[in-house]
């Protein structure tokens, strides 16, 4: 019943996306950004549901006296566990198949690469793995189904929201002066004006005026998003610009949040409105990096942040086969054997 929910609310969510682009006036047969949307929908039901199923794996079959049954079969701990993470993992993935129908209109209509849908699902499908193995790793941990349950869903949010509030807080906590020097043009000067650029024909340069003002040190603690599951997807993604170099989908804006918080800081800024209006281009004072040159000196973190999830995911079904294996020298107060 759950499934065919997802797959009802996945198929409103790719509707009302279409429309919504269709509305504003956007080319729906080139963007893919209704895809990378509905990836993150997925992610998103899969983050809500898995530790409901995939938290009381253990301690729930133990409360009910079913586990010891399993132990003294020649079933090895190990396998167990092993045996429950699958399930809850394959469970996870049902809500992914119930929304390919979705996905598959999309990168047939949508334009989406084969190497971003490749890499995407990929991602996906393991990041819902680390989700159910951290819910069956707690579940041989705690002996309460519910608070193992719980504790899952604070890993989840920890991960999710968690990471975004460190890393806005670190970088507010952490903050440096910052000083812009700023050399003005004198409009007040008497003479005719250039149609063209609408400065005079005789520039005089204003006396330059130094303003300091704190800066938050993003760059600093940026490396706290590479935990964050959502931004470990979009940044393994191929991130694809459109002409004027600006990420087409989902995927790339949030790539592109991330990379530009690795930048650094200048501390001492020169616009030289005057000293550009002088050369030939006043303009010139005012150039920034497109998003694609930001992208080009910046350097990846999916790999790290997907590293930080595997080990976490290990870790806690190793706990698990440690605390379930038997004979058990102590088990915690009112847990159930038979």
């Amino acid at each position: 019943m759950l499934v065919i929910v997802v797959f009802v609310l996945v198929g409103i969510v790719t509707a009302l996306l279409w429309a919504s682009l269709d509305a504003f006036g956007g080319n729906v047969e080139q963007t893919a950004g209704v895809y990378s949307t509905i990836i993150f929908f997925v992610l998103l039901v899969g983050t809500l549901v898995t530790p409901a199923v995939s938290g009381g794996a253990i301690n729930g079959d133990r409360d009910a006296g079913t586990l010891a049954t399993t132990q003294v079969t020649l079933a090895t701990t190990g396998q167990i566990v092993l045996a429950k993470f699958l399930a809850a993992w394959t469970v996870a993935l049902t809500f992914l198949a119930a929304s390919l129908p979705a996905m598959l209109f999309t990168v047939l209509a949508g334009g989406v690469r084969l190497d971003t849908l490749a890499a995407s699902l990929g991602v996906l499908v393991l990041e819902l793995g680390v989700v159910a193995a951290v819910g069956v790793g707690l579940s041989g941990v705690i002996a309460r189904p519910l608070f193992s349950v719980v504790t899952t869903y604070l890993v989840v949010a920890a991960l999710s929201i968690g990471t975004l509030i460190a890393f806005t807080l670190g970088g507010l906590a952490v903050q440096t002066e910052r000083t812009q020097t700023y050399i003005g043009i004198d409009f007040s000067v008497g003479g005719e004006f250039d149609p063209v650029t609408g400065l005079p024909e005789e520039i005089v340069c204003l006396e330059p005026e130094t303003y300091s003002y704190p800066v938050p040190r993003f760059d600093l603690v940026w490396g706290i998003l590479a935990a964050n599951p959502y931004i470990v997807l979009a940044d393994a993604a191929p991130t694809t610009f459109t002409s004027e170099g600006y990420p087409e989908d989902l995927f790339g804006q949030i790539a592109l949040g991330v990379r530009s918080a690795q930048l650094p800081i200048v501390f001492d800024e020169v616009i030289d409105e005057c000293g550009a209006a002088l050369a030939g281009d006043p303009n010139s004072a005012y150039e920034f990096e497109t998003p694609q040159e930001i992208f080009d000196r910046t350097v990846p973190s999916w790999f790290v942040g997907l590293a930080i999830h595997l080990v976490l995911a290990i870790a806690a079904l190793a706990a698990a086969v440690a605390r379930t294996r038997t004979p058990a020298g102590r088990l915690p107060t009112g847990s159930r054997v038979a």
